[in-house]
């Protein structure tokens, strides 16, 4: 099965840091969408809107400082049952994250899509940590018509 992957390295961040952006309402709304709701303890869901759509992830598991795992419960179907993981390692003052949405059943194009904007939403916790600011949806860069 195909998987996105990316890593992005967090300047002057701590990994408690990232994390709290990873596991908290508040913090998932200032990077990736402002339209965040939900249960963000382990068997929780979190609700993630971008108008018309979204997604809710059950949270899988939750290892402060180091994992953010979820599972996709609602949303398009081509996400249904996969898995979206964040690892978090320190190194010196800075946390590297590394991100994979795992198996998808095929490489369909809205593959393509989400692979860019995960792209650009963990520039937005980058950002989000490294200036205070994120570019949460709806301030995210569009890449097509519908996003």
């Amino acid at each position: 099965m195909p998987d996105i992957l990316h890593k992005v390295r967090v300047n002057a961040s701590s990994a408690e840091k990232t994390y709290q952006a990873l596991t908290t309402c508040e913090g998932l709304a200032g990077w990736w969408t402002r339209d965040t709701t939900g249960d963000s303890r382990v068997g929780g869901v979190v609700k993630f809107r971008f108008g018309g759509g979204g997604f809710d992830m059950e949270v899988l598991d939750l290892e402060p400082a180091r994992r953010v795992r979820w599972l996709v419960v609602d949303g398009p179907r081509e996400w249904i049952g996969a898995k979206v993981d964040f690892e978090l390692r320190q190194e010196a003052d800075d946390t590297v994250v590394l991100f994979e949405h795992r198996d998808w059943k095929a490489p369909v194009e809205f593959m393509h899509h989400c692979s860019t904007k995960w792209a650009m939403f963990l520039m937005s916790l980058k950002s989000l940590l490294e200036t205070g600011a994120g570019q949460a949806w709806p301030q995210d860069v569009k890449v097509d018509d519908a996003h």
